[in-house]
């Protein structure tokens, strides 16, 4: 019978939500839900599928599963359903599935190894970005957390190995791991700048680490995380590419300060990116993405949060105004889309534990946070535009 159950929850949780716990012989298993639909106004442009309008094609239903096998033993996961405009159409996927084993545990430290479908540690949020309430506002910023690249960011099928270490100046805690990046359509579309005849794959084991310290009171966070990986294009007959690779590095230096009432959160990230064997057809070969904001929230009561965030991101930290990079496709695709700045004011209310109004203000100076799958004709694009969003979401 153990053996049934067992298999039955090897979908898992994550985060700290109210919780619905089910004893079963001593194994106690939990499970955690979420739903989340927003209304997304656009002047200019498409976004999250509003394009010179309101649409509400940005809706998030997750359920995830946790079971404590024994002390040293935990199997999590969690399926979510997510539509987000052209980019995701809401099919049920696995966001995560893993097997926790605590190797070494004492009040002074602890080590252990993940295997499965694992979360990246990269940054403030990735590993928490799919859950509405664990989110700094209805989007994450898109300098760092590229939703148009969710699913290579987010996860890796393989292992993770990692240390915590508890102590009078603070807690540190280190993460390695190793597996197979996970790429969809999305990735091809912001990579290669459309969806040509062919695949493209992860090549080879992606890395990911992570180093983290916090201070004994909690007050200050810093951390330094990266990812590597390459991936190979493998053409359909049709193709006009060749079977190149793309090699890129993702890293992010994250900072954290807590006070009572406010928070104040810094990252910044650059992405080196080297497309190789792809043919006189495409004309980018090097470039590194550089993004950063900076973000602050202030809680006005223990319900109600203002949040204020400037970020800036650039397709090349060393073209900044998009000239060189607009050059090389023969000046189709304008400058100002490989750049974007973005002014976003935001207010969350949590109604009650488990259900959460936000609103939201965007103000866009480029298009480059766009998803070329939502925009793919750069004539249509608008250097300057605006988003309205409201969202509530509830859990269980």
């Amino acid at each position: 019978m153990h053996r049934y159950l067992r298999a039955l929850v090897s979908f898992l949780a994550l985060g700290h939500p109210p919780a619905v716990a089910l004893e079963f012989q001593q194994e106690r298993i939990r499970v955690h839900g979420f739903a989340s639909q927003a209304a997304v106004n656009t002047n200019a442009n498409q976004y999250y599928g509003a394009r010179r309008g309101t649409a509400l094609d940005f809706t998030e239903i997750g359920v995830n599963a946790s079971v404590q096998l024994d002390p040293d033993l935990l199997l999590s996961g969690q399926l979510l359903a997510r539509r987000a405009g052209e980019m995701y159409d809401g099919s049920p996927s696995l966001d995560f599935a893993v097997a926790d084993l605590t190797l070494v545990s004492s009040p002074q430290r602890r080590f252990g190894v993940r295997a499965g479908r694992i979360k990246n540690p990269l940054g403030l949020y990735n590993e928490t970005r799919d859950v509405p309430f664990t989110r700094p506002g209805i989007f994450l910023p898109q300098s760092v957390y590229y939703d148009k690249v969710r699913n290579l960011m987010l996860s890796s099928d393989g292992l993770m190995f990692y240390g915590e270490s508890y102590g009078e100046i603070g807690h540190l805690s280190l993460t390695l791991g190793g597996g197979r990046a996970v790429i969809d359509e999305n990735v091809e579309w912001a990579y290669l700048g459309d969806d040509f005849d062919g695949k493209l794959e992860a090549e080879g084991t992606s890395w990911v680490a992570s180093l983290w310290y916090t201070t004994q009171t909690e007050d200050i966070k810093l951390g330094l995380s990266g990812f590597v990986s390459t991936m190979a294009f493998d053409p359909g007959a049709n193709s006009v590419l060749g079977a190149g690779s793309i090699d890129f590095l993702d890293w992010i230096a994250s900072f954290q300060y807590n006070a009572q009432d406010w928070t104040l959160s810094a990252e910044y990230s650059r992405v080196p990116l080297k497309w190789k064997d792809f043919g006189p057809f495409f004309p980018f070969h090097e470039e590194t993405i550089e993004g950063y904001y900076l973000q602050g929230a202030y809680r006005l009561h223990a319900n109600l949060e203002l949040m204020l965030r400037y970020e800036e991101d650039f397709a090349d930290r060393k073209d900044r105004d998009g000239s060189r990079s607009s050059a090389l496709t023969g000046g189709i695709t304008p400058p100002f889309d490989f750049y974007s700045k973005i002014w976003t004011l935001g207010m969350r209310w949590d109604i009650n534990p488990s259900l959460m109004f936000r609103v939201e203000y965007q103000r866009h100076q480029g298009t480059f946070a766009l998803s070329i799958r939502e925009n793919p004709d750069p004539n249509a694009l608008e250097e300057d535009w605006n988003v309205f969003a409201a969202s509530i979401s509830i859990r269980f």
